[in-house]
């Protein structure tokens, strides 16, 4: 049969418990998407661009 054990050893347990819960939700936090590459001008597509009649 296990032994008991002591209400500080079960709190220190779940304070450890609670840190390590705590960082990893603010390390997951933190990692978000990677940025976006600027895109090389000479590699983007054509833009289309509709021309208004000229008014005159």
């Amino acid at each position: 049969m296990q032994e008991r054990t002591s209400t500080a050893e079960r709190y220190t347990r779940g304070f450890a418990a609670a840190v390590a819960a705590v960082a990893t939700l603010i390390l997951a936090a933190n990692a978000g998407p990677a940025p976006a590459e600027v895109p090389d001008p000479a590699q983007r597509p054509a833009q289309h661009v509709i021309s208004q009649p000229e008014r005159g």
